[in-house]
């Protein structure tokens, strides 16, 4: 986190591993006490380094029509997570949603994480992006119409995966992404990924050494960023945000029957009042099947904060902390523009070798 900051560069850390998460085909028994301490702990764990931008709630949870079910376990982390980091008065850290760019309930998806109360709603809300695949343009790669989609939406939006490979990637889509044709909507967004896996997305080769190789996608990339001038001005953002109307139920694609959440599980609410303690980490045995999920439906308004937290206003964020990564301070999260570009998302996974 010390060299990331070093570097000018912000996380925004997936709460989430593989053994503690969501289960989307069969999402309330993952949603449990287990499940919440983990991801909890794991907000103890970052809140205190100034570089931490945000956390994503979860990422692609829901990928198609039937899995939209599991939508409202994602709304339900999300007003969790939120809750929580107030009741510890951490300093003010944004919770939004990753979403995977599926057009049957993309738009659906955005809306329901900024309708219902205001402790229920998102603080931003991202979607993965690989629409535009070199050659194209802002018209031929559709970005035109996610534009005109999303005009009017009253919480942060950026693509929180962008870089399609099919083809040589050349990073066309950078000139647009900070153009005027889009700030107006669009908060920028984050290319993936980092390092090279063998989906042959990365910028960089880490040898078994650990040594650090540019590859020829980092050289576009960079050669894009040189060319597109940072945005100027308000880019003409809606200012005035507000809430969306929850989306009504339809079969196949958007099966929310209710606006209520779930509960948050018995088990976990003395979490809300003590803390998470010492997390399981990347050793845990898992989450899903853990036992003590959610009974109830919650009462709307239930997911304000009710304790004032031990670490005052600003948590642990002092440079002079144990966590603290350097002066970088995120400014107050607001429906200013948030430009997407030196900032770096990881899971859980991973997060830990960033201690």
């Amino acid at each position: 986190m010390k060299a990331l900051a070093a570097a000018g560069i912000y996380l925004i850390l997936d709460v989430n591993t593989p053994l503690y998460s969501l289960n989307r085909a069969d999402p309330n028994p993952s949603y449990n006490a287990d499940y919440l301490q983990s991801i909890f702990a794991t907000v103890d764990k970052f809140q205190g380094y100034t570089n931490t931008l945000a956390f994503f709630s979860g990422n692609e949870v829901i990928n198609d029509g039937p899995t939209s079910a599991a939508a409202p376990y994602v709304k339900a982390v999300t007003r969790d997570l939120r809750e929580y980091i107030r009741n510890r008065g951490y300093r003010t850290i944004p919770v939004g949603y990753s979403a995977a760019d599926v057009s049957e309930n993309r738009l659906e998806m955005a809306e329901y994480m900024n309708c219902g109360t205001d402790d229920e709603r998102s603080d931003f809300f991202a979607f993965n992006d690989y629409s535009w695949c070199d050659p194209s343009t802002f018209t031929q790669s559709e970005w035109d119409q996610k534009v005109k989609n999303f005009t009017g939406y009253g919480l942060p939006l950026f693509l929180s995966e962008y870089g399609c490979n099919t083809n040589t990637r050349e990073f066309t889509e950078v000139a647009s992404l900070y153009s005027d044709n889009m700030t107006s909507v669009y908060s920028g967004g984050l290319v993936y990924e980092y390092s090279q896996e063998p989906s042959n997305y990365g910028l960089v080769e880490i040898s078994s050494s650990g040594d650090v190789s540019t590859l020829a996608d980092f050289d576009a990339l960079k050669s894009e960023f040189a060319a597109t001038a940072n945005p100027t001005g308000n880019g003409g953002y809606n200012s005035t945000g507000g809430a969306s109307g929850c989306p009504a139920y339809s079969s196949p694609n958007w099966l929310v029957k209710s606006d209520a959440l779930p509960a948050i599980p018995d088990g976990a609410e003395v979490y809300m009042k003590n803390g998470a303690g010492t997390g399981p980490g990347l050793s845990g045995a898992g989450s899903q099947n853990a036992g003590g999920a959610s009974t109830g439906t919650a009462t709307a308004g239930s997911g304000q904060p009710t304790n004032t937290g031990s670490s005052g206003s600003s948590g642990s964020s002092s440079t002079s902390g144990t966590n603290a990564a350097g002066v970088l301070r995120p400014s107050e999260f607001s429906f200013a523009p948030l430009v997407c570009a030196a900032v770096v998302v990881v899971s859980s996974m991973f997060g830990a070798t960033l201690l």
